[in-house]
């Protein structure tokens, strides 16, 4: 066995290249250009795996209710982005706003955005070679009873420095795609992040439009209750005093009472659900519920009409499609990566730099070194491995195939139960608030012939909660309304339009060479 000295020295001998800086300027020249010849090489050589094609989906021509819902432009009716200013709530757009910027669901898909590119950066770097350096100083003594190898210096103890400033170029030329094929795919997954990004805005802001419309409708429910609680106040008044008179009985006043404080209980129980869409609307906004508030005003938001255009629309028109597209893509280019895994991975590999016993000496010209070389790997056996990839690969696809599609009858699903939904409360609307105006005309009868001494008050009590039922179930139609509206603008995807996801992509630069 020969000495670690030795062994420096054999190294030094067979890498050191003794020559003027201009043998060195023209090694350096001739390195470059071999890597820039094997780097075409590799980027014109051929991409493993099936050429990514959309997956085809069933596609209904037109939706199944009538006009006019049908009627309107499919892409124009509603603003890009800011959707919740076609109900004309100034409170609600200040909420929403208040959403986009502070909601925590939201910030963390952003920054799973970033980590989406950041991940294809990584890919993309593949594209380029990799050069690092390792400078070191050292001082060794070397022992005098090493083992002796031929050519060495003899057998003594030496104390020598060892000054060296290596470098190790590493490249792996592209033949088959494989780097190529990451890239499509991290690219891919960018994409899908950021339309997941929009999805998880369009969720948050609708499910806020949500919240606050409840909110609303419960508080014109409590306005309904606490007028009928002022008018069986009013009602116990008076029953109260034909009682006195000898008119009334005592169950007239023990009926008007009951009714009176079921109607005092209701108003609780809705203060209880208005506490807690409040709550729901500060997580939403990022507050902190026991800090936030929310005025109580009267219902301001109109019903908008909302354009539909056609099912076709919807595939371009919703984040979620876009984010199962996308991610159907991705599976397809793993596949290519898996296919690729069959092939020989060729390395290049280039090392160089200088090294010496003498730091005044180490910019010598004969203190150069510099080596080349190419390797490449072959898996001859791997026990089904590479076949196990690729069916896993595959599989992968043919699963997000099926969410993808799924993914579409889900929306057309929505958009078709927004569209009926609303058909059918228009007409529920105009019916009930017949039913409250016949309710009230019934209230008064009843009134006047109980006065009149026709019929006994619990003809009054029951017209007096037909009144209320009516009342409340037309404000609950009307937040019904409201609420499948909102549903119906979030199946078809707030306004928003996958063309934006196609300027999103990482491509390999210049200027990512000298990047480490």
């Amino acid at each position: 066995m020969r000495g670690r000295g030795a062994l420096i020295h054999d190294k030094q001998y067979l890498l050191r290249l003794s020559c003027s800086h201009r043998g060195t300027d023209l090694i350096l020249q001739r390195t470059s250009f071999l890597f820039l010849i094997l780097s075409v090489l590799a980027l014109s050589g051929c991409a493993v795996g099936p050429k990514y094609q959309r997956a085809s989906v069933v596609t209904p021509p037109t939706w199944s209710i009538e006009a006019p819902w049908r009627a309107a432009a499919p892409k124009d009716g509603l603003p890009k982005g800011d959707w919740w200013t076609i109900f004309g709530d100034p409170e609600l757009d200040a909420y929403e706003k208040q959403t986009l910027n502070a909601n925590q669901s939201i910030i963390a898909a952003v920054q799973r955005v970033e980590q989406a590119r950041d991940l294809a950066r990584i890919q993309v770097a593949g594209y380029f070679p990799s050069l690092i350096a390792q400078p070191s100083a050292e001082r060794e003594r070397l022992s005098a009873s090493r083992p002796v190898v031929a050519s060495t210096a003899p057998s003594r103890a030496i104390t020598q420095n060892i000054f060296q400033i290596p470098f190790q170029l590493n490249y792996e030329a592209d033949l088959f795609g494989r780097v190529r094929r990451n890239v499509e795919a991290s690219n891919a997954q960018y994409q899908g992040t950021a339309a997941d990004l929009e999805n998880v805005r369009l969720v948050a802001t609708s499910e806020l439009a949500a919240d606050y419309f409840s909110l609303r409708e419960i508080e014109a429910e409590i306005g309904v209750v606490q007028q009928a609680v002022d008018y069986d106040q009013k009602g116990l008044q008076l029953v109260e005093n034909r009682h006195q008179g000898g008119i009334a009985s005592g169950l007239d006043v023990s009926q008007q009472a009951t009714v009176l404080d079921a109607a005092v209980a209701q108003v609780h129980l809705l203060r209880q659900q208005r506490a807690q869409f409040e709550h729901a609307v500060a997580v939403l906004v990022g507050a902190p519920a026991p800090n936030f508030h929310i005025p109580t005003h009267e219902l301001v938001a109109k019903l908008p009409a909302i354009p539909v255009g056609v099912p076709a629309d919807v595939l371009e028109r919703r984040p979620d499609i876009a984010t199962a597209e996308r991610t159907m893509a991705q599976q397809n280019a793993l596949i290519g990566v898996a296919q690729s895994a069959f092939y020989p991975d060729v390395q290049l590999f280039g090392g160089g730099g200088i090294q010496a016993g003498d730091i005044g000496k180490l910019f010598n010209a004969s203190s150069f070194l510099w080596s080349l070389g190419t390797s490449a790997t072959q898996t001859v056996f791997g026990g089904g491995r590479l076949h196990a990839q690729l069916d896993f690969a595959k599989a992968g696809y043919q699963g997000s195939v099926a969410e993808y599609r799924n993914t579409v009858l889900t929306a057309f699903q929505q958009v078709e139960d927004g569209l009926s939904g609303l058909t059918t409360l228009a007409d529920a609307a105009a019916a009930q608030q017949k039913a409250v105006a016949d309710a009230q005309r019934y209230l008064t009868i009843a009134n006047d012939r109980y006065v009149g001494g026709l019929v006994t008050y619990l003809d009054v009590i029951t017209a007096e909660q037909t009144l209320l039922t009516n009342q409340r179930l037309a404000t609950q139609i009307l937040g019904q309304r409201l609420l499948t509206s909102v549903a119906l603008v979030k199946a078809l995807g707030g306004g928003w339009d996958a063309a934006t996801l196609h300027d999103l992509q990482v491509r390999p630069e210049l200027k990512s060479v000298v990047q480490q």
